[in-house]
């Protein structure tokens, strides 16, 4: 028996696993991956030889990090069940699809400037059409009900404590009189969070497949992060700027929601405007309220004396893009929440355009802001980023609030794996940067004599003798993404050259002037490689 490490392996997204012998083959989660460039190029290469033979697919979780490659499996000829928990099916039928959005909208703007440059268009990830098809593979399933997907697998739904619906997932394999249990991780929550349930435990185990995003760090506790937080309201507040928060729009948005309803509610800070400008939160915040079994008792309560802990007088949802221009132009002192949560998508981009040159403005992160984003560019301490083309200085007051992760850090992962009382467990460190995966190996091993092992993107371990290999796609010169942009630059200046050279040989100034559009692409292009670089 094997397990094959697709993706979050010394890294914080692309999260994918593959356990297979000669019998079964079963996917545990289909991420896309987010950040750098190099990361991101993996979602276009075919890292499933053959999507068809695998029996079914496990999702812990909706995140996009976690989901997001899933309708391209089924596009590639992935057919079986995709077994979730109904909350994260729910989450998915609007995240899919606004993720192949996504994929249109930025194939688009590349084609119009490829177009430009007499270069063949290329196709996006998958359509909107393929994540609609996608969602009929789903197959809700309950928490803590034991479900056989092959006549030697059975697996269980745990409650993970991350986001609504979020599962770790504990797999049992017969082979012979043997049974082996396989625990995987998905993403593991902070205990007492706003508005989900504290993550289950686990006690028994062989193998554990465990995140380690905070591996290496402590969170601020809870009362620290929420006077920080107040403060930074109060003190922006005095000013005409306003605050912008970019927000994952499943669990942390509704997180903050509730936050500043409690917030007004003890007048720990005045009554202002906020906007909630992302469609997917929005309707995020309607499948949180059908999904309230999900909640922890406190929300329950609030729900049944008939107020909604996720509302308040001054909230307002911005749904058009007509709307949430005129919010970039109009809002003042405003409490701004919107998408992507790591800034290298949606609404965000535009709201810190108008606003991180701004003295009196300030930005607060919520969320982890992986390596490569213009997120984390911003946490790191950039006095400059490059927003849609365009060189935006930063002025405006940059706060990082970890306390308000949906991820367990250092003490919480290692108290949750410590519940665990086999003391030959095996462990691999994943879905976490290097870094951060290592440290957290170290201290599993020294802390509790686990074997550990950090994998690499595209390791193949056999669990019986611990020997790997390397998947195909992984073994790929390092110059490859290079060697592509070089050539694909070349070829641009190829055509400009060539197009100048007719111009200059028919004396048609006319021709050379426009020429100049196509050098400005260009440019552009080159900007937007050095950029991710």
């Amino acid at each position: 028996m094997k397990i094959e490490f697709v993706g979050g392996a010394k890294s914080v997204t692309g999260s994918s696993y593959i356990i297979k012998d000669d019998d079964f083959t079963i996917m545990v989660d289909c991420g896309m991956f987010q950040g750098s460039k190099e990361l991101k190029e993996r979602n276009s290469l075919n890292l499933i030889y053959n999507p068809g033979k695998i029996d079914s697919l496990i999702l812990t979780h909706a995140h996009i990090d976690h989901s997001g490659l899933i309708p391209k499996l089924v596009k590639n000829g992935f057919y079986g069940n995709i077994y979730a928990t109904q909350a994260t099916a729910d989450l998915c039928s609007i995240m899919l699809p606004d993720s192949a959005h996504i994929q249109e909208m930025d194939t688009k703007w590349i084609n119009k400037k490829r177009k430009k440059l007499d270069l063949e268009p290329v196709e996006p990830l998958y359509t909107a059409d393929d994540a609609e098809k996608s969602l009929s593979n789903f197959v809700p399933v309950n928490y803590g009900d034991t479900i056989q997907i092959n006549p030697r697998v059975h697996i269980r739904f745990r409650d993970a404590g991350h986001i609504l619906g979020s599962s770790f997932v504990e797999m049992w394999i017969e082979e012979g009189d043997k049974k082996t249990k396989v625990v995987f991780s998905g993403d593991i929550g902070q205990k007492e969070s706003a508005i989900i349930r504290d993550p289950d435990i686990v006690e028994d185990a062989d193998i554990l497949l465990i995140e380690s995003t905070y591996g290496d760090r402590l969170h601020k506790s809870k009362e620290d992060t929420e006077t920080e937080f107040i403060s930074i309201i109060n003190e922006t507040h005095k000013g005409p700027g306003n605050i912008v928060i970019p927000s994952f729009a499943i669990e942390r948005t509704q997180e903050i929601i509730y936050l500043l309803s409690k917030l007004f509610r003890s007048e720990k800070i005045p009554v202002i405007p906020v906007y909630i400008d992302s469609p997917l939160a929005i309707s995020a915040t309607e499948i949180f309220k059908k999904n309230s079994d999900c909640f922890d008792d406190e929300i329950k309560q609030i729900f049944s004396s008939g107020e909604s802990p996720l509302d308040f007088p001054s909230l307002r949802f911005v749904r058009t893009t007509a709307d949430s221009k005129k919010l970039n132009d109009e809002a003042s002192g405003a409490i701004i929440i919107s998408a992507s949560g790591m800034c290298n998508a949606g609404r965000i981009k535009y709201h810190l355009m108008n606003n991180l040159y701004r003295p009196d403005s300030s930005v607060v992160f919520v969320g982890y802001q992986a390596e490569g984003t213009l997120g984390r560019r911003l946490v790191d301490g950039a006095k400059q980023v490059r927003i849609y083309g365009e060189d935006v200085i930063v002025n405006a007051k940059i706060h990082t609030l970890g306390g308000f992760s949906a991820h367990a850090d250092r003490n919480g992962l290692l108290e949750w794996a410590g519940k665990i009382s086999n003391p030959k467990l095996r462990v691999f460190v994943i879905h976490g940067e290097g870094e951060a995966s290592t440290s957290l190996a170290d201290e599993l091993r020294t802390r509790y004599g686990f074997t550990t092992h950090v994998p690499d993107w595209g390791e193949i371990v056999d669990l019986e003798t611990m020997k790997t290999e390397v998947a195909s796609y992984a073994v790929s010169d390092t110059f490859t993404s290079l060697d592509r942009d070089i050539e694909s630059l070349a070829e641009i200046i190829s055509t400009i050259n060539e197009k100048y050279k007719r111009a200059k040989n028919e004396n048609k100034i006319k021709k050379i002037k426009h020429l100049q559009e196509d050098i400005n692409d260009a440019k552009q292009m080159l900007a937007m490689i050095i950029d991710e670089l």
